[in-house]
Formats: C-alpha cells, structure tokens, sequence
C-alpha cells in the first residue's frame, strides 16, 4: 500500500481498537460513538468515513475475512470442484491467521469476546454469515453453470459451512488454535467425502461407486 493507504488502515485499526477496549471496559450499549473517536482523537465525522455505526465497528473483522473470502474464492481455477475451491480459499485466510502478529491476534481475540458475549452482535455476526453464505452459493453456482436456487449449490456450500461452524464456538478466541482446527477438519471432510460428489451428474452416467474402508 502506498503512504496514505496505510495512514487509512492504521486510523481504521485504532478506532476499531478503541471501540473494543471500550465495549470490554464500559459496555456495548453503554459505549458510544463519540467516546470511540475522542480515544483515538479524531471526529465523529471521521469516524463515519470507516464506519456506519457502532455495529459496523464491532463486526468489521468478521465482514472482511467474509469478503475476502469470497475473493479468494472467486480467484481460484474454474477447474477446481467446487468444495475443493472453497477449502483453497478458506486455507488462504487460514495463513492469514497463523502469520498474525500481537496485535492482530489480540484484536482478534478482543473482537470474539465482545461479539459472544453481546446478543445483539451475535445476531449481527449471524446475519453476515448467512448473507456471505448466499453470494457463495451463487458463486459455485456460476462455477457449475447452475441456479443459486438449485440444490447441489445449496448443499455444497452447507456442507462447507457447516464444518466452519463445527469449531468456530470453541476455537474462536485463538487464531492459531483456530486455523489449525480449521484445516484439520477441512482435511477430514476432503478424506472423507466421495470424489465427484460436488459435481453434477451428468445425464445417462451411473453415479460413482460408493466408497469402501
């Protein structure tokens, strides 16, 4: 990033640092917006150039690691199976996460613990999840040259969010704990479900033979 790109994310990291101390140490709904930007010695104004509210500051880690997680998966080969592409691009923001240093793990942690312990933020966290999960769906959609409302995308994308979601509530609090549980239990679902299962079926052709042990 050039000069002033960098002057941007280092102002974007305080106030969301800021707005995390002061969720911890006061309260999410005691915490207002004003007392984000005074910490961090800036105007409201500015702070509305980063952020909507204070919702958008306090789920703003969980919106870009769903962005760029979108973006990786739609930078990975058409050739890919569909599950395949999406574990690819999960295991890319996974070395995001091993490679963090202090104050990106302790931001990191901070945000989890406000998020968790905050109904309304939960239920926020919820609704980007579901909405990110839509444009995966019509992302494998296009890659198959399907319907967003077709079940094979539906599903394929279930079947990755569900695995995400078997270690988030657990692991949540550790990025390195995290990652690691992460591709370990995406290495598990690539060893156990059957090749070509994310793959249409094309017409006349027998569905593969079931795997054996």
């Amino acid at each position: 990033m050039g000069l002033r790109e960098r002057k941007k994310q280092r102002t974007r990291d305080a106030l969301i640092d800021a707005a995390l101390d002061l969720f911890l140490a006061k309260g999410y709904e005691a915490t207002t917006i004003d007392q984000i930007a005074a910490r961090v010695e800036v105007s409201p104004r500015t702070f509305f150039r980063y952020f909507a509210s204070k919702e958008d500051v306090a789920l703003s880690l969980t919106a870009d690691e769903q962005k760029m997680l979108l973006a990786e998966l739609t930078a990975r080969p058409e050739s890919e199976p569909p599950f395949t592409a999406l574990s690819q691009a999960m295991r890319s923001l996974l070395g995001i996460l091993r490679e963090a240093d202090e104050a990106t793990a302790s931001r990191y942690r901070r945000c989890q613990q406000v998020v968790h312990s905050t109904p309304t933020l939960l239920a926020g966290m919820m609704r980007l999840l579901k909405e990110n999960e839509r444009r995966l769906v019509a992302e494998v959609a296009r890659r198959l040259k399907a319907s967003p409302c077709d079940l094979l995308p539906q599903f394929i994308v279930s079947v990755f969010v569900s695995v995400i979601l078997a270690c988030v509530d657990e692991h949540a609090q550790d990025p390195a704990a995290l990652a690691r549980r992460l591709d370990d239990l995406l290495t598990l679902a690539e060893r156990s479900l059957r090749p070509g299962w994310d793959m249409p079926v094309r017409s006349g052709a027998a569905d593969p033979a079931p795997a054996t042990g």
